[in-house]
């Protein structure tokens, strides 16, 4: 089966390749990067990169992630990733992204977000997309805002990131109201 691939103005959202694994460790193996995110490890140990992609067919297939590669359309460089991690029971998904330090405040993860956002609705039938961020990422909490998610609320605590117990902010966004916008 293939993984679906989705195009915008600067964009091009395709599936990672075994090829794109160094770019991957270098910016993801990026502190400020990792630290702003609740799944990148850090340090980013080598062969990590291969393993993230060696996962996504398969999580694909059996419909719990879908994982796109954010590349500039004009150049062909790749950006970062995008993801919506399904709650196929409930018509659910939770939206995930990062963008290498490079490439930040030009607008890319906002851009690919709106388009996985329609994805997940129109093509996936989704009731409900959420995201969840550390409180201290004013960046990504603008993303969301930008997409027209709400803030739901705060889980105080939540994680712990680098022996720091943080807490992490709920947005969501409903089918409703993503079609009322759109």
């Amino acid at each position: 089966m293939d993984r679906p691939r989705l195009d915008t103005e600067r964009l091009d959202l395709r599936p990672f390749l075994p090829e794109d694994a160094p770019e991957v460790q270098r910016m993801a193996g990026d502190p400020e990067v990792a630290r702003f995110t609740l799944a990148i490890p850090h340090p980013y140990e080598d062969g990590e990169a291969e393993r993230w992609i060696g996962t996504h067919q398969e999580d694909f297939e059996l419909g719990r992630r879908i994982v796109f590669a954010v590349e500039r359309r004009r150049d062909r460089v790749l950006l970062g990733a995008v993801s919506l991690s399904l709650a196929p029971d409930h018509d659910r998904a939770q939206l995930g992204y990062w963008i290498g330090r490079e490439h930040w405040g030009r607008g890319y993860a906002t851009e690919a977000a709106r388009a996985v956002l329609a994805f997940g609705f129109r093509t996936l039938g989704l009731n409900r997309i959420q995201a969840q961020v550390l409180a201290r990422n004013p960046a990504s909490r603008r993303v969301l805002e930008n997409l027209g998610m709400t803030r739901e609320g705060v889980l105080r605590e939540f994680v712990r990131k680098w022996g720091r117990y943080e807490d992490v902010e709920v947005h969501a966004l409903l089918r409703s109201a993503f079609e009322a916008g759109d």
